[in-house]
């Protein structure tokens, strides 16, 4: 038996580690899981934990108040030692690009464990946008013993990077599999905020919006905000609600803009099952988030995603997502385009979702399996 340490500490991550904490779970007879979480956010990481019924068995509750990339770095390698040592994990799987996912995976390296990278070979080649998350994920991949790709593209970024191949897995994105689970859970059982925003909508075309990024904050987000504005002015029958993130350089240019604007609602950042729901319900998202961008196709949304690059071309290939950055004009007229033009509309929200089917956690089990037996045989 195999000791394996799931690491992570942030929303994302634990929406995407989910599926993968329970298909190892299930493996008694083969692996000994246990979860540790840095808690880099904590409110909308114990959130996802509850909805998923994950209790981590370590929970390092690193999150202060003005934390900044130096000291978070600092702290989970150093808080991370006696994790390791205590439970003397084999395996330690890390996800995607976080501060988490980087320092873990140098902590797990000093250990002696073998790294596993989840979602491994995403690129944008440059090293500032995203900023870190580019660099956490290219440094993770030089450390990783074993890289789970979700598509052939991320497969081919690794094996331009001199990567063996056969180290890495092309799986699909565990994100699928997590929302897949969810989408059901909670259409059987809508929470309260969901009933009430239901309500208030009356049928209305819903238009999403989330953002938050580092690289966005000043000038991006007034440009976004007046994008939005300009949206909401136009067309007054259409809804725009946007769970705004609580960083205060969002916070502040999102509420001296939009706050009087009567078919915009700013509401608080919803829990992981509340954002199922809403991102079901919208007609199109607007958003700088990454894990957006692998979810809604599969949901059958189109996505303008307000980056100048992404380390997720395939979704742009696929044409489920349009880049559109931060350009107010932009903007407004991709979001105008898939309103007025119904095949436009229906072409873009029919294509095929390229990050999988909802069997990623599985095909990491059975790889993990697989090397196990071949250990044995040996």
């Amino acid at each position: 038996m195999k000791n394996i340490l799931i690491i992570f500490g942030t929303r994302p991550e634990a929406i995407k580690m989910a599926p993968l904490v329970h298909a190892f779970q299930k493996q008694t007879a083969h692996f000994k899981t246990k979860v540790c979480v840095t808690a880099q956010h904590r409110e909308m990481l114990d959130q996802v934990l509850g909805f998923f019924e994950i209790t981590p068995e370590y929970d390092l509750d690193l999150m202060t108040p003005g934390q900044d990339l130096y000291g978070l770095t600092a702290a989970i390698i150093t808080e991370l030692k006696p994790v390791l040592e205590d439970f003397k994990p084999d395996y330690v799987f890390v996800h995607g690009d976080t501060t988490t996912t980087m320092a873990s995976s140098i902590a797990g390296f000093y250990s002696g464990a073998k790294i596993c990278h989840i979602e491994a070979g995403l690129r944008t080649h440059n090293k500032h946008s995203p900023f870190p998350e580019e660099i956490n994920r290219q440094l993770t991949g030089r450390i990783a013993d074993f890289h789970f790709a979700p598509t052939e593209a991320s497969r081919d970024n690794l094996l331009k990077e001199n990567i063996a191949p056969d180290t890495i897995i092309v799986t699909g994105n565990t994100v699928i599999d997590a929302l897949l689970e969810s989408v059901d859970k909670v259409k059987r059982k809508p929470s309260t905020l969901v009933n009430q925003l239901d309500t208030e909508l009356k049928g209305a075309d819903l238009l999403l919006v989330t953002g938050h990024r580092r690289e966005n904050h000043g000038d991006g987000f007034i440009r976004i905000c007046e994008a939005l504005k300009t949206i909401a002015l136009e067309r007054p029958a259409l809804q725009i609600i946007y769970p705004v993130h609580l960083n205060p350089k969002v916070l502040e240019p999102v509420n001296r803009i939009l706050g009087n604007i009567k078919n915009i609602k700013l509401i608080a950042p919803l829990a992981y099952h509340d954002f199922i729901w809403m991102m079901d319900r919208a007609k199109i998202i607007i958003t700088d988030s990454g894990g957006v961008q692998e979810e809604a196709p599969s949901l059958g949304k189109p996505v303008l995603v307000m980056r100048d690059t992404t380390e997720r071309p395939e979704a742009i290939d696929a044409g489920t997502v349009i880049l559109v950055g931060t350009n107010t004009e932009k903007i407004v007229q991709e979001t105008f385009a898939l309103l007025d033009n119904e095949d436009h509309f229906k072409d873009m929200s029919s294509k095929h979702n390229p990050y999988g089917d909802g069997a990623a956690s599985r095909r990491i089990v059975d790889f993990m399996m697989h090397k196990q037996q071949e250990r044995l045989v040996r």
